[in-house]
C-alpha cells in the first residue's frame, strides 16, 4: 500500500489489511487465548497447521518473536546453532539468539542463501569436551538479504539428511514461504515437509497489521506456548489479529505472483538503466537488489532524491539498494520508479563528468 501519494517500496510490511479483514476483525468472535479460549486463534492455528502439514500452530506477535519463542524451545542454553551467515536471525534480530535464547549461532555462507549439505556438516562439530554441543539447523526461505532467493523441495532434503545423521532438528524461517511456494509452483506442504517446525509471518505479503504462526508437533508447539508466555507474548484477547490471518490465508496466497511479475518488471527496468547492475538471478519472488557503485553517489543521496520523485526504498549497504513489490503496487508504479532511476542515473553521470 502507498504511505499518501508515496510509492513506498520499502518492504512488504508496509501493506495494510484489506476491507475484509477490517470486517473480520469487527466481527471476530473472541475469548481469552492464555487460557486457550479464543475460538478465532484456535480456527487460525488449526488452518495453519493442517496447511502447513503439521499437528499444531500457535500465534505470536512477530515474526522475531516467533523465531526467539522456536530457538528457545527447540534447543537448551549453551548449544550450538548452526545457520546461514546472512540470515535475518543472525543481522537483524538484535542478538536474541544469545542475549536471551542463550544459544551459540554459527554463521555459514552460502550461494544465494541455499546451504550447501556439506558445508553444514562441516559446521557441525564432533562431540568433545571444549565444543558446544549442536542442536538445530536454521534456514530462511525465502532469503531476505540475499534477494528473497528460494530453496526447493531437493535442496532442503538434501539438508535434512545431514540433520537426519546427526540426530538435529531442522527449523525454517518461512516469514515469506508462501512466496517461495507460489515461485516454486508447488503446494506449501513440498516445502515444510522436511522441516520439524517453522514460522510464517501474516503481516508481510499476506497483508495482516500484525502476526506470525509457528508450526510444529504438538509437543512443540506446547513448549513454545509457555516459552512464549515468559517472553510477554500471551495476548489475551488474541482472536482481532487472528481473524485477519484466517482471511489471509483463504484469500491473499495465490495473489503474491501478482508481486513476482512486478518485481521481474522493474528489475529488468533497472537492469537497462546505465549506472545501475542488478543480479537477474537473484529475482526470484518480490524482491529487487541493485548496485548503485558505478554511480559514486552515497546512498543517502540517491534515497532522497528517489523521495523526491515519489519513491520510498530501503538500503543494505552504502551502495546496495532493495525493492519490494507487495499488494498495492502496480505495474504504473513500478514503471514511474524506473523512470525515476533513469532520471537520478542519468543527473548524477553528468555530475561526475
Amino acid at each position: 500500500m502507498q504511505t499518501g501519494k508515496l510509492i513506498d517500496l520499502r518492504s512488504d510490511t508496509v501493506t495494510l489489511p484489506t476491507e475484509e479483514m477490517l470486517e473480520a476483525i469487527r466481527h471476530a468472535d473472541l475469548g481469552d487465548d492464555v487460557y486457550g479460549e479464543d475460538p478465532t486463534v484456535n480456527r487460525l492455528e488449526d488452518m495453519a497447521a493442517c496447511k502447513m502439514g503439521k499437528e499444531a500452530g500457535l500465534i505470536v506477535s512477530s515474526g522475531t518473536q516467533a523465531n526467539l519463542v522456536s530457538l528457545m524451545s527447540n534447543a537448551q542454553r549453551g548449544e550450538l546453532v548452526v545457520l546461514e551467515s546472512e540470515s535475518h536471525m543472525n543481522w537483524y534480530e538484535v542478538g536474541g539468539i544469545s542475549s536471551i535464547a542463550g544459544l551459540m549461532p554459527w554463521p555459514v555462507r552460502s550461494q544465494y542463501g541455499v546451504l550447501d549439505p556439506k558445508d553444514v556438516e562441516a559446521a557441525i562439530r564432533p562431540e568433545n569436551i571444549h565444543f558446544p554441543k549442536p542442536a538445530l539447523v536454521c534456514i530462511e526461505n525465502t532469503h531476505n538479504r540475499h534477494g528473497g532467493t528460494v530453496i526447493t523441495p531437493a535442496q532442503l532434503q538434501s539438508i535434512r539428511r545431514v540433520v537426519d545423521s546427526h540426530g538435529l532438528t531442522l527449523y525454517m524461517d518461512g516469514a515469506r514461504i508462501f512466496n517461495a511456494a507460489i515461485a516454486l509452483k508447488v503446494d506449501v506442504k513440498e516445502l515444510t515437509k522436511p522441516l520439524d517446525n517453522l514460522m510464517f509471518c501474516l503481516s508481510k505479503g499476506l497483508c495482516c497489521p500484525v502476526g506470525s504462526v509457528i508450526v510444529g508437533s504438538r509437543e512443540f508447539i506446547k513448549k513454545a506456548r509457555k516459552v512464549r508466555k515468559v517472553l510477554g507474548g500471551g495476548m489475551r484477547q488474541a482472536g482481532i489479529i487472528a481473524a485477519a490471518g484466517i482471511v489471509a490465508l483463504e484469500k491473499m496466497i495465490d495473489r503474491l505472483e501478482e508481486d513476482h511479475i512486478n518485481a521481474r518488471r522493474l528489475a529488468e527496468g533497472i537492469s537497462k538503466v546505465e549506472g545501475l547492475c542488478v543480479d537477474l538471478v537473484r529475482v526470484q519472488t518480490n524482491m529487487v537488489f541493485f548496485d548503485t557503485s558505478a554511480l559514486k553517489t552515497s546512498d543517502e543521496v540517491i534515497l532522497s532524491k528517489l523521495k523526491q520523485e515519489g519513491i520510498l526504498a530501503s538500503t543494505l549497504t552504502k551502495y546496495r539498494f532493495r525493492l519490494v513489490t507487495h499488494s498495492g503496487i502496480e505495474r504504473e508504479h513500478v514503471e514511474k520508479t524506473v523512470d525515476a532511476l533513469v532520471h537520478i542515473a542519468d543527473e548524477l553521470r553528468c555530475h561526475h563528468s
